[in-house]
């Protein structure tokens, strides 16, 4: 009888082992894992903080005009660099002004064309 008992109690644990160890399986093979994940996420951004910009702003040295948002310095405002140019196309409106937008479609200066055709009224 103890025998028996003793096989019992030892194909119970067997058989959780093993629920066990697949359960574990899919919870690792279908991100199961998220919460780690994010923790590992939060631990690479870098919080919000101005007073670094503000320290490189003050120790920039510029006779024209500092870019604020790339700190370069060019000889009017519309001269400066888009910050990602990559993925940035820079328009001048006139006036000396000029904008960073996005790279839009598939074609160079499709992004430019859009802002003619809406200051035009056409789109």
């Amino acid at each position: 009888m103890l025998q028996n008992w003793f096989k019992a109690v030892l194909a119970f644990f067997l058989l959780v082992s093993v629920a066990h160890a697949q359960f574990n399986f899919f919870e690792h093979m279908f991100g199961g894992n998220q919460q780690q994940a994010q923790q590992q996420q939060d631990a690479q951004n870098v919080p919000s903080d101005s007073g670094r910009y503000q320290k490189m702003w003050q120790q920039s040295q510029c006779s024209n005009y500092l870019c604020p948002d790339t700190l370069a310095c060019v000889h009017f405002p519309h001269h400066c660099p888009c910050p990602h140019p990559d993925v940035e196309e820079k328009v001048e409106l006139g006036e000396g002004s000029a904008v960073c937008i996005s790279k839009g479609g598939f074609k160079a200066g499709e992004a430019s064309r859009k802002i003619e055709l809406a200051r035009k009224g056409l789109l």
